[in-house]
C-alpha cells in the first residue's frame, strides 16, 4: 500500500483539526461548551432511565386498552381466537401427528 500526496494531506488536515479542537476546548468558551454537553447528556440519561421505569406500565395500559377496544369493536373476536388457538395447539399435541401429515404438499411447478 503506497502513501501518496492525498493520504499525506488528509493526515495533516486531520491532525491540524485535532490540534484546533484541543485549543478551542481549552478556552473558556470551549469549557462552557463541554459543561453544557455534560449537562445535556446527564439530563438525557435521567430521562431515558425514567422512560425505562415507566415502560412496563405504559405497555400494560396499551395492552388493556387494545384488548378493551377489540372486545367492544369485535365482540366475537375473543372466542374466534380461542377456537383458533385450540385448533392450532390441539393439532400439534395429538399423538402420532406430524407436521408433514397435517400440511398439504404444494404441487410442483411444471
Amino acid at each position: 500500500m503506497s502513501i501518496n500526496a492525498k493520504h499525506l494531506a488528509t493526515f495533516i488536515l486531520g491532525a491540524a483539526a485535532g490540534v484546533a479542537a484541543h485549543k478551542y476546548l481549552q478556552s473558556e468558551e470551549g469549557e462552557k461548551l463541554l459543561e453544557d454537553l455534560k449537562t445535556k447528556a446527564n439530563n438525557l440519561k435521567a430521562e431515558a432511565e425514567g422512560a425505562i421505569d415507566k415502560a412496563p406500565e405504559y405497555f400494560d395500559e396499551l395492552k388493556n386498552k387494545g384488548a378493551d377496544t377489540l372486545k367492544s369493536s369485535f365482540p366475537d373476536a375473543e372466542n374466534f381466537f380461542k377456537d383458533l388457538y385450540e385448533k392450532f395447539v390441539g393439532g400439534k399435541g395429538a399423538a402420532g401427528t406430524t407436521t408433514a401429515e397435517t400440511t398439504p404438499t404444494p404441487d410442483p411447478i411444471s
